[in-house]
């Protein structure tokens, strides 16, 4: 993997672009050719990842696998994303990453990523078939979860606080937002 020295002018970014980049603690994601770089999560960002973590590994079928960013989503030559927790199937996994939608993709917000978050990932992975989307905010904290109804999402639940969802996509899990952010 080589420096970046200079940046592509008057063309998209593709994926040999985002391959070039540094390995710098920054989250470097392509949405439509354009790069999104955005920094290092604070520590509440952090305690939610995790606890999403282990409540989706407790109750994860041996067919599906649960990952944690950064592992890119290759959603188009243009679109390589990086959730901060994703689903899958295992056998669609490579070495190198998701060739194609997961089965859930979760977001937790920071201030740098909610608009790119609730905007253009929840579009990108509209458009490619993720059957569910889930963001999670750990300053109220909430769970809005969205999922794919005639290939469009549908917001199926909004939590907050100390209120129970029981996910049923990918699989169940029992969630309480409240409890997760330590």
């Amino acid at each position: 993997m080589g420096v970046v020295t200079t940046l592509p002018r008057g063309r998209a970014f593709t994926r040999a672009d985002l391959e070039t980049m540094p390995d710098d603690g920054r989250r470097y994601e392509l949405i439509d050719g354009t790069l999104i770089v955005t920094p290092a999560p604070a520590l509440r960002h952090q305690r939610m990842v995790g606890e999403l973590h282990l409540l989706l590994r407790q109750s994860c079928p041996p067919d599906l696998e649960v990952l944690l960013a950064p592992f890119d989503v290759a959603l188009a030559v243009d679109t390589i994303v990086q959730p901060d927790l994703l689903v899958a199937r295992t056998a669609d996994l490579t070495e190198r990453d998701l060739p194609t939608a997961p089965r859930l993709a979760v977001e937790v917000l920071s201030p740098s990523t909610r608009h790119i978050d609730i905007g253009l990932k929840r579009a990108r992975y509209e458009t490619a078939g993720c059957p569910s989307y889930w963001v999670a905010n750990p300053e109220e904290p909430s769970l809005t979860v969205w999922e794919l109804e005639y290939g469009r999402y549908v917001e199926r639940a909004h939590v907050t606080g100390h209120e129970e969802y029981v996910a049923q996509l990918p699989y169940v899990v029992p969630l309480i937002p409240g409890k997760l952010v330590g």
